[in-house]
């Protein structure tokens, strides 16, 4: 019988995950099933126990479920534990160990795939959700010159900035009028909802990349507004997902897959 593996969200429709998993398995000849769960909003730890009693090995966390599963965890690893959220569990008896690669495979996609080292650069992240909690630790592991998180509420980006040391301060989309970046990240919630996160046009007048999170969208209202700024690299999460999802691989399986393929697949032209 193939070993059990899968991701739980919700919603779920749109995940990519049992499509990447599956080609990783037949480019490795691992033997194994991945498929979606549709967790409850409320019965996160039910759904993964249910998923344990059917002989699940493992399974990757999306949306909302990531600080659920932080909580869920038995066993947390350092990137985990600082990161504050779960993107990856493995089960073996009764415990259930936990790991956050959304950072390793954003910072992967930028310097490896997209040949853009962050050592020396000055880099602005827009947002303090889950996904940035998990990316901060890897992209100051980069030696950046500088960091800055923005974000509607600025407690919130103080108090996750607080949290890493090093070149990193946080500060309101206001404040962010007159400095200029190397690379801007979106992390935020708008390019789901179509909108523009109110960043200003002149943050990117000297960055050479722009790299929204979210995948599959197309060319969103940030990255067009990077475009138009002349920003000359964009590039949407697909990278950063099958990047993520071959670290989780190769946690669970001990062989870490090639990505290319995956990425040609899953890419979209930014038109």
């Amino acid at each position: 019988m193939s070993d059990k593996y899968a991701v739980i969200g919700n919603p779920i429709g749109h995940t990519k995950s049992p499509l990447i998993h599956g080609q990783f398995a037949q480019s490795t000849a691992q033997d194994l099933v991945y498929t979606a769960i549709e967790g409850p909003l409320d019965g996160f730890a039910a759904a993964v126990d249910a998923f344990r009693a059917a002989g699940g090995l493992g399974m990757n966390i999306t949306t909302p479920f990531k600080l659920d599963a932080f909580r869920y965890a038995t066993d947390l690893t350092e990137r985990a534990r600082r990161a504050g959220a779960v993107n990856a569990m493995k089960f073996e008896g009764e415990r259930a160990y936990a790991d956050n690669f959304d950072g390793v495979g954003l910072v992967r996609d930028i310097v490896h795939n997209m040949g853009c080292p962050l050592q020396g650069q000055r880099v602005l992240v827009l947002g303090a959700g889950g996904a940035v909690r998990g990316a901060l630790l890897p992209f100051m592991e980069q030696h950046p010159a500088r960091l800055v998180l923005a974000n509607r509420t600025l407690e919130k980006a103080r108090a996750l900035a607080a949290t890493i040391a090093g070149p990193i301060t946080a500060c309101s989309y206001a404040e962010l009028a007159g400095q200029q970046f190397d690379m801007v990240v979106n992390a935020t919630s708008a390019s789901l909802r179509a909108e523009l996160p109110p960043v200003p046009a002149s943050v990117f007048s000297q960055a050479h990349l722009a790299y929204e999170l979210a995948y599959g969208k197309g060319l969103t209202p940030f990255l067009r507004l990077a475009q138009n700024a002349g920003v000359a690299q964009l590039a949407d999460g697909v990278g950063m997902l099958a990047e993520q999802a071959a670290e989780a691989f190769a946690w669970w399986r001990g062989v870490r897959p090639e990505t290319r393929a995956v990425i040609e697949k899953l890419t979209i032209p930014l038109l």
